[in-house]
């Protein structure tokens, strides 16, 4: 957490990024998967590395927590932010002091927020299934339930008395938040939705699905009012800008597409990202740039007007340069661990602690790393058996309750080169 002094005195500071042009924020040690903009054009991101990131120009600070992924923020107002991520936990900020207070969690991952007009409250979607809806003033949370698969976004009206809800399901939901009930199914029976976007001023709503369409409905009459696909899939993202007109839409292959509203016509598309989805969108506060992020380690802000796809970084990322000739077991830490470890003394803002030295190590040992009550009250010494035994069974069966990512390696000789690898890495103990 940033010292009182410091964050006070950087709220005083004016270094804002121009509007306009092309600018990249880096310093995360994980991708990005959350992007907000506050009342004074501060940008916030959220990130694999477990840290919310809030940004002075281009000079990041961090505000630490929570214990795994953090997926979605968003501000209530120039001193107040709210966080939440894969930990279920949701975190208030005071960006005056820098501390943190935990306003409860969910019995699943939060993929989104969204502030109530008032500023009041805050609602958040989750993989659990459910709606929390905070009180900012100290009440107890409500849990709004009915989606019959996980929640992935939530958007209040325009008057704070109804919020709609996007799933996995395949529904569009609205619910009426002074009876905490279902007012009305807008969508069901499609694909699983991952992301909306509200305009009521304007009279539509439109929501991005599995199967790479983006639709637009009148969410009083239902009816559509445009369909939209570049047969790219999913979509994964959207944002308004502030004066409603545009939509920016991002997908699972790196690119956004910037929307009219006035006539639904598509005004450019472009790659974005060097590599992977955009998880993440935002508009500038003064609407001139999009700020996009994903499995890079950075933000990259497009200006809406300019030229675009020649900014970014080229390139491969460090963990797959030289992957033709990377040994079998360099290979499978490269693909299987690099995006969360290290092989460093220290564990360089990742999602994960370092691997250097692993062997002998026991699990929950690595200093300054903030590890879950699982893992710490574990038994496990990492090594052969061990290493081999995480990734035969898979994390979440070998050790339940824990905060890495699912994922096994199914083939015995992958699973003993990377183990090879990772002995290499080891100063001898066993």
């Amino acid at each position: 957490m940033l010292r009182a002094s410091l964050l006070s005195s950087l709220l005083l500071m004016a270094s804002p990024l121009l509007g306009g042009e092309f600018f990249t924020l880096s310093g995360h040690g994980g991708p990005i998967k959350g992007i907000a903009v506050g009342p004074e054009g501060r940008i916030a991101t959220a990130s694999f590395d477990n840290s919310v990131g809030l940004w002075q120009g281009d000079q990041p600070h961090w505000l630490e927590a929570h214990e795994a992924a953090v997926n979605t923020v968003a501000f209530v107002d120039a001193d107040t932010l709210i966080s939440a991520g894969d930990d279920f936990a949701v975190y208030r900020w005071d960006l005056t002091t820098g501390q943190g207070q935990r306003l409860g969690q969910h019995q699943g991952k939060v993929m989104s927020l969204a502030v109530a007009p008032d500023g009041l409250s805050v609602a958040s979607a989750s993989w659990d299934g459910s709606i929390g809806i905070w009180s900012l003033s100290g009440a107890a949370p409500q849990f709004l339930t009915g989606h019959a698969g996980a929640v992935n976004d939530v958007a209040f009206s325009e008057d704070g008395t109804q919020l709609y809800s996007a799933s996995a399901d395949g529904s569009v939901r609205l619910w009426d938040l002074s009876t905490a009930s279902l007012k009305a199914q807008l969508v069901a029976g499609g694909f699983g939705i991952n992301t909306l976007a509200l305009n009521e001023a304007e009279g539509w709503l439109a929501y991005g699905a599995v199967d790479g369409v983006t639709r637009v409905i009148d969410p009083e009459s239902r009816a559509l009012v445009k369909d939209f696909t570049l047969e790219r899939r999913p979509i994964l993202a959207m944002a308004t800008d502030p004066e409603g007109r545009y939509l920016a839409v991002g997908d699972g292959h790196g690119y956004i597409s910037l929307l009219d509203s006035r006539d639904w016509s598509l005004l450019v598309d472009f790659r974005a990202t060097t590599r992977g989805p955009i998880w993440a969108l935002a508009f500038s506060r003064d609407g001139q740039n999009i700020h996009a992020g994903g499995l890079d380690e950075q933000l990259f802000s497009w200006p809406i007007d300019g030229p675009k796809g020649d900014k970014m970084t080229v390139g491969d990322k460090p963990f797959l340069q030289g992957i033709q000739s990377a040994s079998a077991g360099e290979h499978q830490f490269n693909r299987k661990c690099s995006i969360c470890h290290s092989l460093t003394d220290d564990s360089q803002r990742r999602a994960g602690p370092t691997l250097k030295n692993l062997f002998g190590r026991p699990a929950g040992a690595v200093p300054g790393y903030i590890y879950s009550e699982t893992l710490r009250n574990s038994a496990i010494i990492w090594g052969a058996e061990t290493v081999d035994a995480l990734f035969d069974l898979g994390p979440e069966v070998y050790i339940k309750g824990t905060k890495m990512p699912m994922q096994r390696i199914t083939n015995p000789q992958d699973r003993a080169a990377l183990i090879a690898f990772l002995r290499s890495h080891s100063e001898p103990k066993e």
